[in-house]
């Protein structure tokens, strides 16, 4: 029934489209906002180029990043710089860049941040090629963010056996993901080496482990991957699924912690460092998931359900098509069922009991320099 589909993740992974994913992961906007005084101490130390280049990594549908571009554009705009704009986001070729273009020119979204309308001579490209590599002309780019997006990496080095991700697979298969991270971080930075012109900045916030070994859903209450796990292996032992879909359900990522962020720039003679660029700092910061703040907050105006409602699809936003993807050649109105049947099962098991579910963010935060 089901087909061999190649390890390589560059052609299918990408977030729920039509404006889903940003309605939905309010929780990323507010981490992203938590790096607006970084960003601006970027801006007031813009390298002197004719065109101010900027890029948006891995930007998805651009909602959750609109209002902090929209804030530093206007206090470019502010200091007298009249200079053109150019912002540059990059995404995989499946993404859903239409909705990325119309919320930029207001036509969707809040228009109040539409700031392609609000300013003269700023303009919006798009680019529909992995971040694991150069994606713009050598030493052009003023100031590049990217947010939740490079704990990807470029192909799954193997099938995980016992789990859905790396932060649950045995000792050898999580040292294959951990490899080919390493290789990935390299590529990634020398990619924006590349890029970035001379005193222009990086300044990047990944999913990672941080030094209390807390990541994303993992905070001291129930475990999101494992529960991902649990939920797909049901399907699996019920015969929803196969083995094989089971297996292809492996995550094509990789939670670094903060000394794999930081091994090249240690190394003085690491190609990143050759390369010029310096680590100016590196932060830890946990987002509260704001979903369970919510609940937390008004426990008698919203029930169980209504939490586990408003919760699940924070989760599916991003993640549904890593099951989509693994249910391939299967026809899409089974597809859909068997996702649902998934996704509906984690919903009532935070139903039953929303002890301890949430989705806190854990970000590791590096501001990096090229010399």
């Amino acid at each position: 029934m089901s087909k061999p589909t190649s390890l390589n993740t560059q052609a299918v992974l990408s977030m729920k489209g039509s404006g889903y994913y940003s309605a939905r992961t309010i929780g990323a906007k507010h981490a992203i906002e938590s790096t607006l005084p970084l960003l601006a101490k970027a801006i007031e130390n813009l390298p002197d180029l004719p065109v101010i280049k900027l890029a948006d990594y891995g930007a998805a549908d651009g909602g959750t990043s609109q209002y902090m571009w929209s804030e530093l554009i206007s206090n470019i705009r502010k200091t007298g710089n009249k200079k053109p704009i150019e912002i540059l986001y990059t995404d995989l070729a499946s993404n859903d860049f239409s909705t990325l273009f119309r919320t930029m020119q207001g036509m969707q979204g809040d228009s109040d941040y539409a700031y392609q309308t609000q300013h003269h001579d700023v303009f919006v490209h798009g680019c529909g090629t992995g971040f694991h590599q150069q994606l713009m002309a050598s030493d052009t780019l003023a100031l590049g963010f990217s947010a939740t997006a490079m704990h990807y990496v470029s192909e799954k080095p193997c099938q995980i056996s016992n789990h859905v991700h790396m932060v649950g697979a045995n000792d050898g298969e999580r040292a294959q993901f951990t490899k080919q991270a390493a290789a990935d971080w390299e590529r990634i930075l020398l990619g924006r080496a590349a890029e970035l012109a001379s005193g222009g900045r990086f300044i990047c916030m990944n999913f990672g482990i941080d030094e209390e070994g807390r990541y994303l859903g993992h905070t001291g209450g129930v475990t999101m991957f494992d529960r991902f796990n649990a939920h797909w292996a049901a399907l699996r032992d019920d015969g929803t699924i196969t083995a094989d879909e089971y297996l292809r359900a492996t995550f094509a990522q990789h939670y670094r912690t903060v000394d794999e962020f930081t091994a090249p720039f240690k190394n003085k003679n690491s190609a990143v460092s050759k390369a010029g660029l310096q680590l100016l700092s590196v932060t830890t910061r946990l987002t509260p998931c704001p979903f369970r703040v919510a609940y937390d907050n008004a426990p008698d105006d919203m029930t169980p359900a209504e939490f586990a409602a408003s919760l699940i699809p924070t989760m599916r936003s991003w993640s549904e098509t890593v099951f989509r993807t693994a249910l391939e050649g299967r026809p899409e109105t089974e597809v859909t069922a068997i996702v649902d049947k998934f996704y509906n099962a984690y919903e009532a098991e935070v139903a039953s009991n929303p002890d301890g579910h949430a989705m806190d963010y854990i970000h590791i935060i590096l501001e990096i320099e090229k010399a």
